[in-house]
């Protein structure tokens, strides 16, 4: 059939989750590790392609350039519709990036109207009279208020989003999209005569997502966290089957590499101590003082593979955070552990691990990039929004692989996630 839809993804993590969505719905999905070159977009054996980029914290200018690269080659590869995704959590500050990003895809779209609808509610974000709930709490009473590089500090997302467009923002309200995909096109038919541009759509259930994705069918861009992902593939005949998550045969060693600061990679950290098993912790503190962690953790880990998982970790408490981020910086308090933790992942699959967990989406930028992943062939779901994925190393040996976004997952994920794949090739 080719390619039908096109996704743009902010960050590694972000795209698996959404690829994750896209498969459950019965597509068979490809994610690739930012921009491929020009000439391979025939090579692409999917009913969706999702592009990971790294764009969610870098410079506007950056993100909007990165991101109409993947466009180009999506729409050189067919796809019909384009898919802007970024977090559940809106992540984002006033220069953007969502917003400029958001602009720059309609305008070389030539579309007048798009919505936006970071909505997740298999994993807590629900959206309510335009306003971002993370479980029960307001978007701007939950952990992401600390979040060191983009604190959410307001819920109101036409606010947010506002801030960051000169396009005006509008509400496709909840009692709107309760009422069914007729109800919510007359909605956008409304708010184009009154000159809106951007939509944020409530959502509350998957039912509303469901309601959503019908409504939009044939919009030439959508922008929204992964929730959207299932309501659009029955819009092309899609229906749920075990055959789109088919992946090879799991082996060797199994590890986890985590660099997230979010609340529940700390508890997943936390419960991972707690259960007795091996975990070696890396402080950037020691890194910017000349030694090399990267060496010790890998070191450590050789003893303990065989007795795995072994996790390598550099997860910290706000305060923690905040504390070493003032001695280094941020930016540099944050490329030393990404790089960090990409070494330690190249040197744990040159030591046999095949079956590789990593949280937190800068971690899993930097460590896909360290690794030479350019494509991921998408599996079966972990937990809402995470699943096992399979890279091919040279060589033949293919690498399982998981990118957890930092705020996903149930406590055992680092444990659980190793069960579930090995039960899935019994």
């Amino acid at each position: 059939m080719g390619i039908r839809l096109g996704c743009i993804a902010d960050d590694f993590t972000g795209a698996t989750d959404l690829a994750n969505n896209l498969v459950r719905a019965g597509m068979r999905v490809v994610q690739l590790i930012d921009v491929p070159p020009a000439g391979e977009e025939q090579a692409v054996d999917a009913d969706a392609v999702v592009i990971a980029l790294k764009s969610r914290t870098v410079p506007a200018a950056d993100a909007v350039e990165a991101s109409l690269r993947a466009l180009d080659w999506l729409r050189s590869a067919g796809a019909e519709q384009i898919y802007f995704k970024y977090c559940s959590t809106f992540d984002s500050t006033p220069a953007g990036n969502i917003g400029p990003v958001t602009e720059a895809l309609m305008d070389a779209l030539g579309t007048d109207f798009t919505i936006a609808t970071p909505a997740f509610p298999d994993n807590g974000r629900t959206v309510f009279k335009g306003h971002l709930f993370v479980g029960d709490v307001l978007l701007s009473d939950s952990g992401m208020r600390h979040h060191p590089l983009t604190p959410m500090t307001d819920s109101n997302l036409v606010s947010v989003l506002g801030a960051q467009t000169a396009r005006p923002v509008g509400l496709v309200g909840h009692t709107v999209v309760a009422d069914g995909a007729k109800a919510i096109r007359a909605r956008i038919d409304a708010l184009r005569e009154e000159g809106t541009k951007i939509a944020v759509a409530d959502a509350v259930c998957n039912d509303d997502l469901l309601r959503l994705g019908a409504a939009v069918h044939g919009m030439p861009l959508v922008t929204a966290g992964s929730g959207l992902a299932i309501g659009l593939p029955a819009n092309w005949g899609f229906e749920p089957s075990p055959a789109a998550a088919q992946l090879p045969p799991p082996g060797g060693h199994a590890a986890v590499v985590s660099g997230s600061v979010s609340v529940a990679t700390n508890g997943q950290v936390l419960e991972f101590l707690r259960s007795g098993r091996p975990a070696f912790s890396v402080d950037p503190l020691r890194i910017a003082a000349g030694e090399d962690v990267a060496g010790q953790a890998l070191a450590f880990a050789e003893v303990h593979l065989a007795d795995g998982p072994v996790l390598v970790y550099s997860t910290e408490s706000p305060d923690a955070v905040r504390s070493v981020q003032g001695r280094l910086g941020a930016a540099e308090a944050g490329e030393l552990v990404e790089q960090a933790l990409a070494r330690v992942a190249q040197g744990l699959v040159e030591l046999g691990v095949r079956r590789l967990v990593v949280a937190g989406g800068e971690t899993s930028g930097a460590v896909v990039k360290a690794l030479g992943i350019t494509g991921l062939r998408i599996g079966p779901q972990i937990d809402p929004g995470v699943p096992w994925c399979a890279a091919p190393l040279p060589g033949g040996d293919t690498l399982h692989i998981t990118l957890k976004s930092g705020n996903f997952g149930g406590p055992d994920f680092f444990t659980s996630s190793f069960a579930l794949l090995d039960g899935a090739a019994s």
